[in-house]
């Protein structure tokens, strides 16, 4: 007995020893990654995830969806922001990659998910079939992007950003994080990244644990847009009841959620990928939205930078909410997704994926990503349409081969009397060989405290999460440097005899900002900028505006007003629902290098710039027809109509402005058609257009092979320059043959490295070898000659004639604006239909070289900032030292 009583106590010691061994050895994290378009509820989800545990959970890497609610480059820069205030430099960025589809289906490296996957061919420039349905300008891609004027108002700005052909792509990200081993993964914006990765990397499948899905409606049923109980008899109900959120196309199709729609079939790829799906759809968000209690709170518990700019962001959602119904129609996505999936994560151990914040469920569903019949031919599915074999060798007359949703009013989605019928993008419940079955959320659990205000377990997370001391923010901009200032650069010209007044209308392509720098440096006594028009209808989105409040602050120039233009080209915003619109003509800008990536960033230098206090903010007046005053309606952006009427009214009597274009005509033909001042135009110079003198004579179209002889600012909008040149102002226009004499990157380099080291040469050569050593690296690149003849306006208009050598003539032209691709903007002369004009044929080259360099090297009106990190300086230098 007493051997055998020695032997159990020795094995208890053993166990003792050893258990205790084991308990304390830690069990490896969790490793995340992200797939995210950063819209509000994405960052508060991104913060949330940020604040964890890092030895329970590691977010290794984000890649953003670049197809959605924000754009690329602005969309990439305040992510690097937002990580460097966290400390979290560390985690890798993904976005974009040049990559396509082959006609065969075959899918090359770094597709870049610019564009939904049916719609991918081998450039990243293209429609917008689906994301149309979202918002282009304020409340839409526009606020998103700048997080509606918070975003540099608050948030610090460290070494990393976006750089051309430097940036890692979503797909590289993907590929080394994934390959590195078992990782879980959340999608919370459209799912093309993942689903191009999952399509490219069968071998890779093993390592992706589980997927976490924010998106989709199963048995939804939409609470917005439903008439209160004492409603009168007139009121509609809008989208009430229905089981999607597509408040902009409800009509048409009624059952998608924006992140499935943003892209069907990937979304189907990744359903049905074979791994485990756990999806948080409209049925669990819809109960969840942010109450009155909530929003109190959260106003009372800012005890962190991160819970500051999530708070400041909310509130700027709810005060520029388009109804009263803010408090039933705004419900907490991402962040309770995060919330959700981290929870069942810790309970893993627990069945049918038992969580703190959900009651959860099983279905089984699939994604509709065409409509029926299958197997019909009518234009709409280009994965079949006029394909012998399909892409991705898919089954003929199988699911995807139905009618797929053009747009918003495709006439075969409405029903006459009913709602849409159209299901693209439809979580929906199925039985059968397609049905995959998924973890789904039902509905967010309520508070166990039953006497809380706060009426879901969720709220209490998410608040408690975000102002916990541990992983906390740094810094935001303001207390990064010990003498932050907001410093307003206006020059005094009360003793100078001002020259003609001049308004500049531009695109903010890269050439634009050449034109800007050089038009400032002109004396103002030949040249006196009044204002800045900007048309976000051509090559940069209108959040980049930025980039000009910068440069002007720069420059010391903070008087000089900007207006912000109309989103859309004539006659394509939506003839319903004005906010969105189709992109038949801005489709032909890409959207990754070259194009809208690099416009939206200035190649990845905009950030050089000193930061201005002058930003586009949300901020709003029910004065201009808001439906509520914001807090600072005194810092709402001005639209070009009003900084048009006010520069009018400040003008010396008799005097008349000169109009400078350097992009689409679309404010100006605003101007003409809307405000009857045409008669205080003097002169009109057009940098545009092409007048083709032999089928060899191209114009610079080149996303749109049908479109030989259009140039670029009159294609992005023909039906504008149609106004503009059939007004009989008096127009001098520059083509694109002129430019092009003018457009040599090594002469115009020599020469700047000849003249005066001022900070405004030192800009200008960087963005300038910049442009051309990427012109010489990759072929996404070998328009970037046509951004240096975009100077010749602003030299031209600044009067060194006598040096120039100008040669003019005057002829009849028209423009072609049908609505045809394939024509519209084209320029032809026509003795009988059209419109005299004076056509700048041609400049001396060497003179024009001359003068771009010595103006830009003149120490007068020179600037005052060179850059961020002279700024930065200044921030950390007493103000009396300074």
């Amino acid at each position: 007995m007493l051997r055998q009583r020695n032997f159990w106590i020795v094995i208890v010691l053993i166990i003792e020893v050893f258990g205790a061994k084991l308990y304390t050895v830690e069990a490896k994290p969790h490793r995340i990654l992200l797939d995210t378009d950063i819209d509000t509820d994405d960052f508060f989800a991104l913060l949330y995830l940020l604040k964890l545990n890092r030895s329970e959970f590691e977010l290794e890497a984000i890649t953003i969806s670049t197809n959605a609610w924000t754009d690329a480059g602005h969309a990439v820069n305040q992510l690097y922001d937002i990580l460097y205030m966290m400390g979290r430099d560390d985690i890798a960025v993904g976005v974009g990659g040049e990559g396509g589809i082959l006609e065969d289906g075959t899918i090359l490296p770094n597709v870049g998910g610019y564009l939904p996957i049916i719609e991918q061919g081998m450039t990243t420039a293209g429609g917008c079939r689906y994301r149309q349905a979202i918002p282009v300008g304020l409340g839409g891609r526009l606020d998103i992007n700048t997080n509606y004027g918070i975003r540099k108002a608050f948030l610090p700005q460290g070494s990393r950003k976006y750089s051309p052909l430097q940036q890692p792509t979503a797909q590289q990200v993907m590929i080394e994080k994934i390959s590195a081993g078992p990782i879980t993964v959340f999608v919370t914006g459209t799912h093309t990244n993942f689903a191009i990765f999952l399509m490219n990397n069968p071998d890779l499948k093993k390592n992706v644990e589980h997927i976490y899905v924010m998106g989709g409606g199963v048995r939804s049923k939409n609470p917005t847009g439903c008439c209160p109980k004492n409603a009168s008899t007139s009121c509609q109900p809008r989208q009430c009841g229905d089981p999607g959120n597509l408040f902009t196309n409800y009509n048409s199709n009624p059952y998608a959620e924006f992140n499935i729609f943003g892209d069907p079939f990937a979304a189907y790829q990744v359903f049905h990928s074979g791994i485990p799906v756990t999806l948080v759809p409209l049925d669990a968000t819809n109960t969840i939205p942010i109450t009155e209690e909530f929003f109190k709170a959260f106003e009372q518990n800012q005890g962190t930078y991160e819970a500051e700019y999530c708070f400041q962001s909310l509130k700027m959602a709810r005060d520029t909410w388009f109804d009263d119904q803010f408090y039933t129609s705004y419900f907490m996505w991402d962040s309770f997704t995060s919330g959700v999936a981290v929870s069942v994560m810790r309970n893993s151990h627990k069945n049918n994926g038992e969580n703190e914040f959900s009651e959860m469920e099983y279905m089984n569903i699939t994604v509709v990503t065409s409509n029926k019949p299958y197997g019909i031919s009518d234009g709409s599915n280009p994965i079949f349409d006029s394909l012998k074999v399909p892409k991705f060798k898919l089954k003929k007359g199988g699911v995807h081969s139905g009618h797929v949703q053009t747009g918003l009013r495709d006439p075969f989605c409405f029903v006459e009397n009913g709602k849409g019928k159209c299901k693209d993008g439809y979580t929906e419940e199925v039985t059968g060989p397609d049905a995959v079955r998924v973890l789904v959320a039902t509905m967010a659990k309520a508070n166990q405290d039953v006497g809380s205000k706060l009426d879901r377990e969720f709220f209490i997370s998410f608040l408690d999460v975000l102002n916990r001391p541990e992983h906390t923010g740094r810094f935001n901009l303001m207390t990064e440097f010990p003498y932050y200032r907001k410093v307003l650069y206006k020059p005094n010209f009360k003793n100078k005899k001002l020259g003609k007044p001049v308004v500049f209308d531009m695109d903010m392509s890269a050439g634009d900002f050449l034109a800007l720098f050089y038009l400032l440096k002109v004396p103002v006594e030949v040249l006196n900028l009044k204002a800045i028009l900007v048309s976000p209808t051509g090559w940069a989105n209108a959040a980049t505006i930025d980039i000009i409040y910068d440069l002007l602050h720069m420059m010391g120039r903070d008087d000089v007003p900007v207006g912000l233009g109309d989103v859309f080209a004539m006659n394509q915003s939506d003839k319903v629902f004005p906010p969105v619109g189709d992109c038949k003509y801005a489709k032909a800008i890409p959207h990754g290098s070259g194009g809208f990536l690099d416009s939206d960033t200035l190649y990845g230098l905009a950030r050089d710039l000193p930061r201005s206090p002058r930003r586009y903010t949300a901020e709003n007046s029910a004065k201009f027809g808001a439906p509520r005053d914001t807090d600072h309606p005194e810092l709402r952006q001005p639209l070009a109509l009003e900084i048009w009427t006010s520069i009018l009214k400040t003008k010396d009597p008799g005097s008349k402005i000169t109009v400078l274009t350097n992009g689409p005509l679309t404010s100006l033909a605003k101007i003409i058609t809307e405000t009857k001042t045409a008669s205080l135009i003097q002169n009109v110079y057009i940098l545009g257009g092409h007048i083709s003198r032999s089928s060899l004579d191209k114009g610079n179209v080149f996303t749109i092979p049908s479109n030989k002889y259009a140039e670029f600012n009159m294609f992005l909008d023909p039906f504008a320059a149609k106004t503009v040149l059939e007004s009989g102002l008096n127009i001098t226009l520059i083509p694109l043959s002129t430019q092009r004499k003018v457009s040599l990157f090594a002469e115009t380099l020599e020469r700047l490295q000849l003249t005066r080291r001022t900070p405004e040469v030192q800009f200008v050569k960087r963005l300038l070898f910049r442009l051309y050593t990427l012109r010489q690296t990759h072929h996404r690149y070998r328009h970037m000659d046509t951004f240096l003849g975009e100077l010749l306006g602003a030299i031209f208009l600044a009067g060194d004639h006598p040096n120039l050598k100008p040669t003019l003539q005057e002829m009849p032209i028209k423009v072609i604006a049908e609505g045809v691709e394939s024509t519209d903007g084209q320029i032809l002369i026509d003795k009988k239909q059209g419109k005299f004009v004076k056509i700048l044929k041609n400049v001396d080259p060497m003179a024009y070289y001359d003068l771009f360099a010595d103006r830009l090297g003149d120490k007068k009106q020179s600037a005052v900032l060179g850059s961020y990190d002279e700024q930065k300086i200044m921030w950390n230098t007493p103000p009396n030292q300074t």
